[in-house]
């Protein structure tokens, strides 16, 4: 009962610690994340692949777009709120045509996902903010080749060769760990893939 209290009183604000060195905010972002509907992303040595579950909340709602457009070779998918993803594509968006307006190439994977780290760092910093209640799952394609990025609501952002995110993510990330020699070819990415969905 005493635990219920004093968690209350210090998740008001995100810039409020608890006694323990926890930021309570922060963590409801991420339990939002765990929340939203299951999302899997690996890349091969040629192609960056993404897959998302789309499930309506109850009968009457309608299903939301789990993967999104970013630029000609850039994708997101996502889990969490639905609305603070679509602020973060629109900023990506933004972002890739100032790139291929002000310097005529595109923007690289890498430093798209450190700019949307950035972003996601000030609502964590900032009185009266909330952090975004999303995770998002960027494949991506450069000179350097396919990328897959996670990116969390405290602003951290990770390079992967596979990642599930979301609700029930776990199992995907348990047969991706186990599987993951088998991705390098195309063609067993995709036969992997249907077997993973299935």
């Amino acid at each position: 009962m005493q635990g219920n209290y004093f968690r209350n009183q210090y998740d008001n604000d995100v810039t409020v610690w608890s006694p323990q060195g926890r930021i309570h905010q922060i963590e409801y972002a991420m339990e939002a994340v765990k929340q939203g509907s299951a999302t899997v992303g690996l890349k091969s040595k040629t192609h960056a692949v993404l897959v998302a579950l789309k499930r309506a909340q109850s009968e009457l709602a309608a299903h939301q777009k789990k993967i999104l457009h970013v630029d000609n070779h850039i994708g997101i998918s996502i889990a969490g709120l639905t609305a603070d993803a679509r602020l973060l594509c629109n900023f990506m968006r933004q972002e890739c045509l100032d790139s291929r307006f002000v310097f005529d190439r595109p923007l690289p994977a890498s430093r798209l996902v450190s700019l949307i780290g950035s972003k996601t760092q000030i609502p964590t910093q900032r009185y009266g903010r909330r952090p975004y209640g999303v995770g998002l799952l960027v494949a991506g394609y450069d000179d350097m080749g396919p990328h897959i990025f996670q990116t969390c609501p405290s602003a951290n952002y990770f390079d992967c060769k596979a990642m599930s995110i979301g609700a029930r993510s776990q199992s995907a990330r348990t047969y991706l760990e186990r599987c993951m020699e088998k991705f390098s070819d195309c063609k067993t990415t995709f036969i992997s893939l249907t077997l993973l969905l299935s």
